[in-house]
């Protein structure tokens, strides 16, 4: 069965005794128990809720684990994932990666003794340089953000393996309908749902997949014991949302490879980050590894006094954070999604003051190159 029809399916099943299409939302903190140690499989919403439990086995499903887990937010999950780790343990990441993240490991759990190094880890001799006798994971971004990297999964998981590190994924930007990174041999695939899974800009929630049933019950015991779990309502938002993430994607992927090409022939506009670019470092791997090349784009323009103009010029695309939603979406990372970054490191990596990054959405994509045509003009 494709993903696509895999992810309309989400809970179409879920009642036998009803028929319902639609799972409902179990609004409820508590469950009554029919009998003195018995139970009905749900006892507090902490632990479990039915909303919840059709959403985590539907993003399971998507991604080939055997357990899904739902959090409040993309960074709840990660938190989460980090308290696996031990007082002395030694993680490399993906060295372009989410300003939030890096806010996370950097200036949170670094006071808990556990210690951080950052590669690129689209090139894999850096990341096997990097490794230590402490080192116990890898976490990497598919796709990074802003930059588009594309990291070669199959690879580095097969080094993890080797090096018995664990191998977590952070796969938000492809989605398991682009890219499953359980199948390429991570351990965990994370993910925003907030962003493309949810799809429409109107909830905040977090995913992890995990491939391992042993890893399974210790992910479960922490996000149980720490609770940081999404809601029912959030939980059913997500699920709907999940449910057109083929043909949003497809829509926003063929914008984006549009925009992408008339960025690049652009005169103001001096290097384009966009992996269906023939050009891009990452397009082969990815049609190699993925079924696409996702829809975001990265552009940096030849003058700095383009970038307030492009940021508030543009009537139809939004100057906002986030990502992944119907809307087209404008930012500056260097001041907004990575300003926790260090200025000397943006610099070196490239998050400079004429870089700005676009979400396309799944307008006509026609009428976002023309809003962006009129932003560029005096």
């Amino acid at each position: 069965m494709k993903l696509s029809t895999q992810a309309v399916q989400v809970g179409l099943n879920w009642d036998g005794r009803t028929g319902a299409v639609t799972v409902p939302v179990y609004q409820t903190a508590t469950f009554k128990h029919p009998g003195l140690g018995q139970s009905t499989g749900y006892d507090y919403t902490r632990s479990g809720n039915p909303t919840r439990k059709v959403l985590e086995d539907g993003i399971a499903a998507l991604d080939g684990g055997v357990s899904g887990f739902a959090y409040s937010s993309g960074m709840a999950a990660i938190a989460n994932l980090l308290l696996l780790f031990r007082k002395g343990d030694h993680l490399i990441v993906t060295e372009d990666l989410y300003g939030g993240t890096y806010r996370l490991f950097e200036q949170i759990f670094s006071h808990y003794d556990l210690s951080f190094t950052y590669v690129d880890t689209s090139v894999l001799s850096e990341v096997e340089k990097a490794i230590r006798p402490e080192t116990k994971g890898l976490f990497v971004e598919s796709l990074t953000n802003p930059l588009l990297k594309a990291a070669d999964v199959k690879a580095l998981s097969a080094l993890c393996a080797a090096r018995d590190l664990l191998c977590i994924v952070d796969n938000t930007f492809l989605t398991p309908y682009l890219q499953r990174p359980l199948g390429l041999g991570a351990d965990i695939a994370i993910y925003s749902a907030t962003k493309y899974l949810a799809g429409h800009n109107d909830t905040v929630a977090g995913l992890v997949v995990v491939k391992d049933p042993a890893l399974a019950e210790k992910v479960y015991f922490l996000q149980n014991s720490v609770g940081a779990v999404l809601g029912p309502q959030d939980s059913w938002l997500v699920i709907r949302g999940m449910k057109t993430l083929g043909v949003r994607l497809d829509r926003q992927q063929e914008n984006a490879q549009k925009i992408a090409e008339w960025l690049q022939a652009h005169p103001k506009v001096r290097k384009v980050h966009y992996p269906g670019l023939p050009d891009h470092p990452g397009h082969q791997l990815l049609r190699e590894t993925a079924r696409g090349f996702g829809a975001m784009v990265s552009f940096e323009v030849v003058d700095p006094s383009l970038v307030e103009r492009l940021l508030l010029k543009t009537e139809l695309i939004s100057f906002a954070e986030s990502l992944g939603g119907v809307e087209t979406l404008i930012t500056f990372p260097e001041v907004q999604t990575h300003a926790d970054i260090l200025p000397e490191i943006r610099a070196r990596l490239g998050i400079n003051n004429v870089l700005l990054r676009l979400s396309v959405g799944i307008e006509d994509v026609d009428d976002l190159i023309n809003d962006l045509a009129q932003a560029f003009e005096e």
